[in-house]
């Protein structure tokens, strides 16, 4: 059986999501070709990737992929102008897949520009239709709410509703926690940046995961310990529990053929991984969260002022977030300085290295006076930056 599957992904990440797919072997069987794609690819969308795969590939990609940051499964696709007809066409969608009779669901309801435009009014129609599928009741939990007592296989499954100009489409998740989650981030510095778009950032940089790479601004060690577990092809889902796990046809055999596959797959200890933060703190937690990645000894932490940073001979990247805040100027600390003195470090201590950094603005980015050859728009903790790549 072959499952319709979307990856959602921060809005920019698209293509490094779609590379990952085609670096899967996961390729596309959808009948119609978007945004010129070649037949046979997954194809991109605003906020994700859609593609066709098997059961074994929907576990590779929960447990490979680094972009993503949740797989979804498409129930159903079909019009629905009247709530009569949402119910019915819903209850013949094949729910036992995913779901147990009585088991528990959290729905997501958008609508626009559609006859049925009222949320609520469409989850309800939705929980009616299970329970006409089941014959049983089926509890609807409001999301966030409290699951500590509840034993795994009966957790709530999120249930993903779409209504645009009457045509409904209809997802599962399959990933459970988001895929950003890999288990080791349990202590965070300020502004901590997602392991999703850590890993997006040293893909849009181009880095090869085998020349040397130093974060000067490395906080809580987010970047570098993507780095590392990039560099052993070290599958990020790798410590984790998915949601697929608890589906009624979960293939447990299938799945530690594909999980011991891609144990099988990693690699030694990679090139030169260099992390620095002025912060001794911040480099206390970025040791604590390498450690339970199991890559600490893969990282050559330091604290440091990012002007004495020593990088090795030859050339490499610099992959960074610096701090750029929701103010660019304040009383107490410009970051134009920061910045400007950035720029001035690099050119003497590394010239001729790839750079990428994560910034909020043009502005600042500009004080660096580097040459950045493009610029990725992104949104990290929902404020709009743009990641600089370039050379020094």
């Amino acid at each position: 059986m072959n499952y319709p599957l979307f990856a959602v992904t921060v809005p920019g990440l698209e293509p490094f999501t779609q590379a990952e797919l085609m670096a899967l072997g996961i390729k596309s069987r959808l009948p119609q070709v978007k945004n010129n794609n070649l037949p046979g690819e997954p194809h991109e969308e605003a906020g994700g990737v859609e593609f066709v795969a098997s059961l074994s590939d929907l576990y590779r990609a929960n447990l490979h992929l680094r972009t993503a940051n949740r797989i979804l499964a498409r129930l159903g696709d079909f019009y629905a102008a009247a709530f009569s007809e949402l119910r019915k066409k819903a209850a013949r969608l094949p729910w036992e897949l995913y779901l147990k009779p009585g088991q528990p669901v959290t729905l997501r309801v958008t609508c626009h520009k559609s006859r049925l435009y009222h949320s609520d009014a469409v989850a309800e129609r939705i929980a009616g239709a299970i329970e006409d599928h089941f014959g049983k009741p089926v509890p609807v939990v409001k999301p966030g709410a409290a699951n500590e007592h509840v034993k795994r296989d009966m957790l709530p499954r999120l249930v993903i509703v779409r209504l645009v100009h009457d045509q409904c489409t209809i997802s599962l998740d399959t990933s459970g926690e988001l895929l950003h989650r890999r288990g080791y981030r349990l202590e965070t510095a300020k502004a901590p940046l997602r392991e999703t778009l850590a890993a997006g950032l040293l893909l849009a940089a181009g880095w090869d995961a085998a020349a040397p790479l130093i974060d000067p601004f490395c906080g809580s060690g987010t970047i570098p310990i993507e780095a590392a577990l990039m560099a052993r092809r070290i599958a990020p889902g790798k410590n984790r529990h998915f949601a697929f796990m608890d589906w009624p046809g979960f293939d447990s055999t299938l799945w530690q053929t594909v999980y011991a596959e891609a144990l099988a797959g990693e690699q030694p200890s990679p090139g030169i991984i260099q992390a620095s933060d002025r912060d001794a703190g911040a480099i206390r937690m970025a040791q604590a969260n390498a450690e339970r990645a199991n890559v600490l000894a893969d990282i050559q932490f330091s604290c440091r002022a990012f002007s004495a940073i020593e990088p090795p001979a030859g050339t490499g990247w610099i992959v960074t977030n610096p701090p750029y805040g929701v103010r660019v100027i304040s009383p107490s600390h410009d970051l134009r300085d920061l910045y400007t003195a950035l720029g001035d470090v690099l050119r003497s201590l590394c010239p001729g290295w790839q750079t990428g950094i994560l910034c909020a603005s043009d502005f600042l980015a500009g004080h660096t006076r580097l040459q950045f050859e493009r610029s990725l728009p992104l949104v990290n903790g929902g404020l709009p930056v743009k990641f600089f790549v370039g050379r020094v």
